[in-house]
């Protein structure tokens, strides 16, 4: 991945952090890595009271397509396999949880879309 990439990436992470705190969203880890994957943004929804785990997608425009759009079934059963080593690690098996994807678009009007229950564990 070229550096280029990367510092966009990391400026959408930053951005998706700020609006889920808006939200009522407590951060619980970022960039959580282990043997499965990566995960960027896990946190506790104090709404619905739920752990959430959250791929954040970003993009300077959607000329080739909306950033959840790249997040393939390979993909997800990587978040999945992520999540549940999270999980149990962290002994969270009585609290529900989803994954959720937020897109964000820096185009000349930033966008930022919240996808609540983007894939489902099966």
């Amino acid at each position: 991945m070229s550096r280029y990439k990367k510092n966009i990436g990391d400026y959408g992470e930053i951005i998706a952090q700020k609006y889920l705190c808006n939200k009522n969203f407590f951060i619980i880890a970022k960039n959580f890595r282990n043997r499965f994957g990566e995960i960027d943004i896990i946190a506790y929804d104090n709404l619905l009271k739920e752990i959430v785990f959250i791929e954040v997608k970003t993009r300077k425009s959607i000329f080739f397509g909306y950033p959840c759009e790249s997040i393939n079934i390979k993909k997800q059963n990587k978040i999945k396999n992520t999540a549940l080593d999270f999980i149990s690690r962290n002994y969270f098996e009585n609290i529900n949880f989803r994954f959720d994807v937020i897109e964000i678009i820096l185009n000349n009007n930033l966008e930022i879309n919240h996808i609540k229950d983007a894939f489902i564990f099966d």
